[in-house]
This record gives structure tokens, sequence and C-alpha cells, in this order.
């Protein structure tokens, strides 16, 4: 493979948050290896506008229309265009740059990453729901257009790393690993009375309380399950989760002869991101080192599925096919925010998306249309549940 050119053009899908961030060091670090083409933001407007300001970007796209008038006026001294509303943002993705990442948390994500992905250059997938929701439709779009899809997930990045693509026969299994979250060692009964507070301090990363509460359930898990299944044409039954409270293994995959390669890392989203930004070179990153001397013992356990019943229905929703994984992460989305709002308890999240997935028709996806119509349809399937289960209790 040739060396990427420099300066290398690049754009971020969802700059402020922590993904985006942790992007954004890397591109600084980096001086003038990178000219920034474009940033986008969901309601941040002055996070966005600072964001466009430090890194010189030709053009920042903020999702909420309402903020246009803002964003405007913080980048009026500026040569950097700006934009606002869906189509905005997607016309941010369509920029011509040869590195996207795409980290537009949840179904938000998804019209953008498309328009990302039909543009034709390497993007970096940390926005789950792209492949969750519309996993084929993503792929087959890859294919047809030349585009690079690379894992910024530490998890499937690192299983990336370590998977011989030409030898896919001689793969036996690849392994998630998963630090377990919060409640790793809790009883049903004590993660009952979880607050919002509690589900989002989680003990080895720091992220957005979206994802923190999936993987206080493990629901995040669930997702790269299917994830996975797209990524990795090995069969969604050899796609396993080892729990790994350390995060130190991101990723393994076990071979016919017995070999088992793994990717390690200490727990910084610099690293994965840093290996996609450079693909197929590496750079320098600061990047926290591991340094296994220090971290002396690494544990591994299997999940308990009872206690954790999120695996099992993304199970369910593979091999449901069609829609099935569309109600899974839209009903999530909904349950989350439900939760966090203090409307339904901790482990409301996963019975609202079970419910959700029984009531709700599995329909062909064949379009991203299709898809939006899904997701919109059970997230108002969820919002009935959660209503109904109110009533209920009151």
């Amino acid at each position: 493979m040739p060396s990427c050119p420099e300066p290398r053009r690049v754009s971020i899908l969802g700059a402020t948050g922590s993904i985006g961030t942790s992007t954004l060091d890397l591109i600084i670090d980096g001086g003038d290896r990178y000219r920034v083409e474009a940033v986008t933001a969901r309601t941040k407007v002055r996070e966005l506008a600072a964001i466009a300001r430090a890194t010189g970007a030709a053009y920042a796209a903020i999702a909420d229309e309402s903020l246009l008038g803002v964003l405007r006026h913080e980048l009026a001294d500026t040569a950097t265009r700006v934009g606002a509303g869906p189509g905005a943002v997607e016309e941010a993705a369509r920029m011509d740059a040869d590195w996207v990442m795409a980290a537009i948390v949840g179904a938000a994500g998804l019209a953008p990453t498309l328009a990302a992905i039909r543009q034709g250059s390497v993007v970096a997938l940390a926005n789950k729901e792209a492949l969750v929701c519309a996993g084929e439709l993503m792929i087959e779009e890859a294919r047809q257009s030349g585009c690079v899809l690379l894992p910024a997930d530490s998890e499937h990045n690192a299983i990336f790393q370590v998977f011989d693509a030409g030898r896919i026969d001689a793969i036996e299994k690849i392994w998630l690993t998963a630090s377990g979250g919060p409640f790793r060692t809790a009883t049903r009964d004590r993660m009952a009375t979880a607050t919002p507070e509690e589900a989002v301090r989680h003990p080895n990363w720091s992220m957005g309380r979206k994802i923190s509460v999936d993987s206080a359930t493990m629901m995040n898990k669930a997702l790269e399950i299917i994830e996975a299944s797209h990524l990795f044409p090995v069969g969604e039954e050899r796609v396993g989760v080892i729990v790994h409270p350390e995060s130190i293994v991101h990723g393994l995959v076990t071979y016919h002869d017995g070999s088992v390669l793994a990717g390690l890392a200490a727990p910084d989203m610099r690293t994965p991101i840093a290996h996609t930004l450079a693909w197929p070179d590496r750079i320098e990153a600061p990047s926290r080192r591991l340094d296994l001397a220090t971290t002396g013992q690494l544990t591994f356990e299997m999940p308990d599925e009872e206690r954790f019943p999120a695996l099992g229905l993304a199970r369910i929703a593979i091999r449901s096919g069609g829609s099935a994984p569309v109600v899974l992460n839209a009903a999530n989305e909904v349950a989350v925010a439900a939760f966090l709002d203090r409307q339904i308890g901790f482990l409301d999240i996963v019975s609202v998306v079970e419910d959700t997935l029984t009531c709700v028709e599995t329909v062909a996806t064949d379009d991203i249309e299709t898809v939006i119509m899904a997701d919109g349809e059970a997230r108002r399937r969820a919002e009935e549940v959660i209503l109904k289960r109110s009533e209920r209790t009151s």
C-alpha cells in the first residue's frame, strides 16, 4: 500500500463528542500533516466554532437549524463556510476528504455516514449504528464506491489488526472484550436500584452518558456483536464476547491451529483512532502507553447473560434479520434516554427493548429511507411501552 499523502484532508462528523475530541487531539498534535475540510456537531455550537477556528476548517455544520445565526456570528471573521440542518451535515460528509471520522451518535449519523461512504474516502467508523441498522447497505455502498471502512471502536479495531482477511477459513472465532461496566459483579436486585449517576461511572473509559449506560447494561457489546458480524465475514455464531475488567486486551482472534492473536493497548481511544487516521501507515500518537509489568494481571470471565440479557437480544435480532437490529438500537436509545431522565429503572432498559422487539413487525431494509422509517416506528413503539409501564406503576 502507498503511504498517505500529506497534508491529509480530514473531516470530523461529530467533532464535539468524546470520539471527536480524541480525534482532534491527534490532528492538532500532527500539525501540518492534516488539513481539516469539515467539522460538525448537533447542538454544541460554540464548541464547534472553537474547533473550526483552532483547525482552520473549511466548513462547519451544526445539525440544529435554529443555531445557524450563532454559528455564523461566531465564525464571521474567519474563512470557514457555515451551514445548518441535516442537509448541511450531509454536505460536510460529502466534502472531498481523504479520511472521514464518522462519530455522530445514534441514528442521526446514518445518512451522513452513508454520504461519506459514497464519497469514496477512507471512513473511520465510530458510529455503531451505521452497521447495526444498515450494515448490508453500508458494506455494499463501500464496495461500489471503493471506500475503505476502518473500525475505530477499540474492540473492532483490535480485531481488524490481527484478523487475517486472506485466510478466513482458518479463523475459528473472534472475541470482543467487555469491561463489564460498573455493575459487572452486581446482583439483579442491586442493579434494579441503580441510579443514572452510578450507571455512567465507567471504571476504565471516559465516555458520553448514553454509551456509558450501554456499557453498564452491556448493550454496547450487543451492538458490537451485530457490527462485528458485518465487518468480519465469519458468521454471528463465531463472534464471541469475553469479560476483561482491565480493558487492556481489546479483541482476539482464535485460529484453527490453536493460535490466539490479541490486540492490546492502554484504554485510550486515541490509539485505535490513530491507527485509522494513519492507515495504511502508522503515526506517533500521544496515547497512553501500555506497561504490562505495572498492569500485573489480566483477568477474563464469560459474561452472565441472565444478568445481562442484552447480549442474547442481539443474536435474536441478527437471526431475525431485516429491521430487527434497527428496532433493537432505536428502542435502546429511547429507553436509555428515559432512564437518564429517571422515567424508568435501570433493569427496565433492556426489558423495554425486548418488549419493543416483540411487538414491532420485521420488514426488509433495502435502502436508507426504509431504515429511517423503521427507526421512527420503533421509537414510537418503545415510547408506548414506557408509557404503559409508567401507567401500571402509578
